[in-house]
């Protein structure tokens, strides 16, 4: 490519998103010339920071919590898996970055629950459907461009960023395609890659997040294909453990119905009841929660053939929890809901074996009787779900998937969001934030930590890291 052709600047970005958009808003400020490249030539790019439900927290509790509580919860929910120095960096720079947020115009606002200290205002929670235009998110993202270009950044819309170009050991650039098919490089002096998870893309997902991936339901924008992973790959970089993500259950109608999409969850419902598979086998712990209980529904052979089963006990308290709850909501979205006066007739309406089922209830509700729960096969925990037996007609059972919003490995990256090498040595001029990284959440536990305050603060950190390395 002629040298005409290339552009020049201190900090390149591959992606739009709320780590892309806050890393480079750290370097403006601080004077740097900053491009940030989106692949979509939309003004109003679809991606996942722009139809997030905004809710900052940590592990589902307050991000108020002294940060030595919080860096421990993350240890803990992780079971071992995250690096400690990247949970000490989220624990401990949360608020700070919620208050450098605030200053540079993004609004907040308390919702009903207690982990709900800071979402992003006008909520994205209450619309049902795929409703984002003029909330939470997608002010964040236009609040952070105007503010971007302010300082005269430029974020250049339909280019997708291909290959990264390298001058010995330092990445130096990178190359791509216009939406209208011409080519583009960019020199610069850093690269940070924020481009999100793989979770749309079916050649990474198989695998490490499910053997049939396009059984799953991709609540999630439909953009995140993992190129940045490939290029950092192809650079050198590390990659993270790539099991896990963070995910619902759902209704298996959510596939072709909008208006199951992205609520009404089954999560409390499953948590109180059973999950089982088309032959009526439970196959993991439902007390874990939603998250867990997706990660484990997006490994079986056939993650599209299972369903919640629970009484109507369990329809009436769980199912009307939380916001968006799938009674009546699910109902009245035009979802299945299979009901029966007897587990027999239920099984004959799904199509599951009625002696399974029948066995398999037996079995569960005996152990939720005599408390000895953690005998069954699986395992069946009373926290933090606790169990309710499934005796009160009518019984229900609702076909579920699991849904998959992002996935939590990626790009081995230091407290400081520079992308390591297999040796664990940073790559020069090489960054990547947000959900494009992995080493905090995911990996064995599927512990879930919070993809916006990852991203955030990966964002922060990286900016801040490269001013003073440009100084």
């Amino acid at each position: 490519m002629a040298e005409s052709n290339t552009l020049a600047c201190d900090v390149a970005i591959v992606g739009g998103g709320i780590s892309g958009m806050i890393a480079g808003l750290v370097a403006a400020q601080a004077g740097k010339k900053v491009r940030i490249y989106e692949k979509s030539p939309e003004e109003r790019y679809i991606c996942n920071s722009r139809i997030t439900s905004g809710i900052f927290h940590i592990c589902n509790e307050d991000i108020r919590r002294d940060p030595a509580e919080l860096e421990q919860l993350i240890l803990t929910v992780t079971e071992g898996c995250a690096d400690p120095q990247l949970a000490k960096a989220v624990a401990t720079d949360i608020m700070r970055v919620i208050r450098w947020m605030q200053d540079a115009g993004i609004r907040f606002m308390a919702g009903p629950f207690q982990h709900h200290a800071f979402m992003l205002s006008p909520p994205t929670l209450t619309p049902q459907g795929r409703s984002w235009e003029g909330r939470g998110g997608d002010v964040m993202l236009r609040t952070f461009e105007a503010a971007l270009i302010k300082l005269g950044g430029v974020l250049h819309r339909g280019h997708k960023v291909e290959q990264l170009t390298r001058d010995n050991q330092r990445v130096v650039g990178f190359s791509g395609t216009t939406a209208q098919g011409s080519t583009f490089a960019v020199n610069a002096r850093c690269v940070i890659l924020a481009d999100g998870g793989f979770q749309a893309n079916p050649a990474i997902t198989r695998g490490p997040i499910s053997p049939a991936p396009d059984r799953l339901l991709q609540r999630n924008a439909r953009t995140g294909m993992g190129d940045g992973l490939t290029m950092a790959q192809a650079a050198g970089a590390a990659i993270t453990d790539l099991r896990g993500f963070y995910g619902h259950l759902q209704s298996r109608d959510a596939i072709a119905n909008d208006k199951l999409w992205p609520y009404p969850w089954l999560d409390f419902v499953a948590g109180a009841g059973i999950v089982v598979t088309a032959q009526g086998k439970r196959f993991t712990d439902e007390a874990r929660g939603g998250v867990s209980v997706a990660n484990a529904t997006a490994e079986l052979p056939d993650p599209g053939a299972t369903f919640v089963v629970g009484d109507q006990r369990i329809w009436e308290e769980r199912g009307t929890y939380y916001l968006q709850a799938p009674n009546p909501r699910l109902v009245d979205g035009g979802g299945t809901f299979l009901q029966a006066g007897s587990l027999a007739e239920l099984a004959a309406k799904t199509g599951i074996d009625a002696a399974t089922l029948i066995a398999e209830v037996d079995a569960y509700n005996r152990a939720v009787a005599a408390k000895t729960t953690a005998t069954l096969v699986p395992k069946r925990s009373t926290s933090p779900l606790a169990p309710f037996p499934i005796v009160s007609a009518p019984f229900f059972a609702i076909p579920m998937v699991a849904g998959i919003t992002y996935t939590m490995g990626g790009i081995h990256i230091d407290a400081n969001a520079r992308a390591l090498d297999v040796s664990g040595t940073p790559i020069p001029g090489l960054y990547a934030v947000g959900c494009s990284t992995g080493g905090l959440e995911g990996g064995a536990s599927c512990g879930y930590v919070g993809g916006l305050v990852k991203s955030s603060v990966t964002g922060l950190r990286a900016g801040e890291h490269i001013v003073t390395a440009l100084a």
